[in-house]
């Protein structure tokens, strides 16, 4: 999963630095950090395109994604509308918007449809949170309001940890799939079928509690009342809505009726994007394993133990053995809550239920009075992790870490650690065979220049046995320059001189690169050119090559550079560029 959001937001990187740098002076008053969330979502759960907006995608998005995963619900509530207007309208007049949207005018006006129930669904997280706010009234300071789930007290242990190693998609799909839970809240949901009523204050009638329990292979308690005398049941039922196999009806004349998605029965799912967001839906379950005692206090004096169990995990590295799990957690209860040693006491094995969910969710794996993190697992803990902003290490697992994982990876680590994982990549593989899928991964996305950079760089460590990879790209336009380039270099025979064409490529990737860094490197970059009329110069015949970012390029140039005369040319050039005057010249 986390290679997946990795990559999306690898393909989405340029597109928003270019949005950055526009909206300052076409919508000062949007904040485009509150775009990040909307575009990366969309790219992850609906479109395969950045740039492909339709009417359709934008209630899923910012009507029932947003309020879920939003951070600051309040900054979201007062201008996410706004910043997303901003982004579509930079797509549509920057020629951005993909082939296949709707209208620059059909979304806004999309837009404004949602809007009240965008703010309605962004007003019950508000009102979710305020109990947020009573902390200075209850006057507890921090330490007191830690509990056994917090994962803040281990931040700075968490952030020592060696480097977590995550499987691909593709396995972590395969074990996702062998969930037993998801299995039970899928023939739950199942079960439950279309429309079926329920009470407002036990669900379930008894005999469908029966019917219920047969149906997830969960025994019929002896004690009365037979609703409260089944929490495993209702667990399933929540994570049935968690996943949304379950949803709750809009509108029925018989009152208040949930039905089964029409999806659910093909669980588990064909394809590993889907299996893995279902599953990710459904990871928050991790606290329906906190044990269930008949007094509510004491319950609370145990919430958060499986989260507690699960960073500790971590930071042994994976496994630790369940005896000393026991020991540790049960001081920790006492400590954060008067309560806690009680509840412990009186809950029997409060363990029980913690592993027995987590196992069933494919988190965990106990053999040998040893617990142990499933890669699915490690997964989780990461993820929980960062929704709760804790910082931590995690990167694909250098068998499983692709080129395009690689150079994606690299372009965020200082360079003596890019350097390791590029050393270690190569261990697994025959140095030509790495050069070839270094450059077809460049190859990918023609825009992504910063990406193109770092292929050219670690194939050019790589020497003559690089060669039929370097040839094969001279067939790519955007790896062109940096193969008759090598080549050149390299001294083979027949290899093609770089063109001037060739040559004004390089400079307007090294450019493009810049200004994702900010004005002042993007100035100082166009100063290593040399003197104003040596710039001005270049402006005029570097419009013609077919670069993705020419345009932009030249506009940041015509806005930022203090010389009169280069913006002068730059403008005149953009001009040049979108009157499509005299066509681009190829390589």
């Amino acid at each position: 999963m986390t290679d997946r959001i990795e990559a999306a937001a690898s393909e989405l990187r340029p597109l928003l630095q270019e949005f950055i740098l526009w909206a300052p002076d076409n919508a000062p008053d949007s904040d485009p950090d509150l775009v990040g969330p909307v575009a990366l979502w969309h790219r992850l759960t609906l479109r395969d395109d950045v740039r492909l907006w339709r009417r359709g995608d934008l209630r899923p998005i910012l009507v029932e994604r947003m309020p879920q995963v939003v951070e600051d619900a309040e900054a979201a509530a007062d201008g996410m509308l706004a910043a997303v207007r901003a982004y579509l309208t930079f797509l549509s007049e920057s020629g951005r918007l993909a082939k296949g949207s709707d209208s620059l005018g059909d979304l806004l006006d999309e837009l404004d449809a949602i809007e009240d129930d965008f703010d309605e669904a962004m007003e019950d997280v508000l009102g979710e949170r305020e109990w947020d706010d009573d902390d200075d009234e209850d006057d507890l300071d921090e330490e007191e309001v830690e509990g056994l789930g917090d994962f803040e007290p281990f931040a700075d242990e968490i952030a020592d940890l060696p480097t977590i190693r995550l499987r691909p998609d593709s396995e972590l799909a395969a074990a996702a799939r062998a969930v037993p839970l998801i299995a039970k809240a899928r023939d739950l949901a199942v079960w439950v079928g279309a429309s079926r009523t329920v009470g407002a204050e036990t669900l379930l009638s008894d005999d469908e509690i029966r019917e219920a329990l047969t149906v997830v292979g969960l025994p019929e308690p002896a004690a009365k009342p037979l609703a409260d005398e089944v929490p495993a049941l209702w667990n399933l039922w929540n994570l049935a809505v968690d996943l949304e196999f379950l949803t709750p009806d809009d509108e029925s004349e018989q009152g208040d009726t949930v039905s089964v998605d029409e999806d659910t029965a093909a669980w588990p799912f064909d394809n590993d994007e889907d299996v893995l967001d279902a599953w990710m839906l459904g990871l928050h379950s991790v606290d329906y394993g906190d044990p269930e005692l008949d007094d509510d206090d004491l319950t609370l004096a145990l919430s958060g133990l499986t989260r507690g169990l699960l960073v500790r995990l971590l930071i042994a590295g994976g496994e630790r053995s369940v005896d000393e799990l026991r020991d540790e957690l049960a001081e920790a209860a006492a400590e954060f809550d008067d309560l806690g040693a009680q509840a412990w006491q009186e809950a029997g094995d409060p363990l029980e239920p913690v592993l027995e969910w987590l196992s069933g969710y494919g988190m965990a794996e106990v053999s040998g009075g040893v617990v142990r993190l499933t890669p699915l697992g490690t997964e989780g803990v990461v993820h929980l992790l960062d929704d709760d902003d804790i910082e931590v290490d995690a990167r694909p697992a250098i068998d499983a870490m692709s080129a395009l994982d690689l150079l994606s990876l690299s372009a965020d680590l200082p360079e003596e650690e890019a350097d390791a994982e590029f050393a270690a990549w190569m261990k697994l593989r025959e140095p030509a065979t790495a050069a070839e899928e270094l450059l077809e991964a460049a190859a990918d996305d023609e825009a992504d220049a910063l990406i193109r950079v770092q292929a050219a760089s670690l194939v050019g460590t790589l020497g003559p046995v690089a060669v039929p990879a370097w040839k094969a790209a001279l067939d790519e336009p955007s790896l062109r320059p940096y193969a008759a380039t090598h080549l050149t270099q390299l001294g083979v025979p027949d290899a093609p001189e770089p063109s001037q064409s060739d040559t004004h490529w390089l400079i307007l990737d090294m450019w493009a690169i810049s200004a994702g860094l900010g004005t002042p490197e993007f100035v100082s970059s166009l100063h290593d050119i040399g003197p104003a009329p040596v710039l001005s110069n270049l402006l005029d015949v570097i419009w013609k090559v077919p670069h993705p970012h020419v345009e932009e390029l030249l506009e940041m140039i015509g806005d930022s550079h203090p010389d009169r005369q280069v913006s002068k040319a730059a403008r005149r050039s953009l001009f040049k560029v979108r009157s499509g005057n005299s066509g681009h010249s190829g390589h």
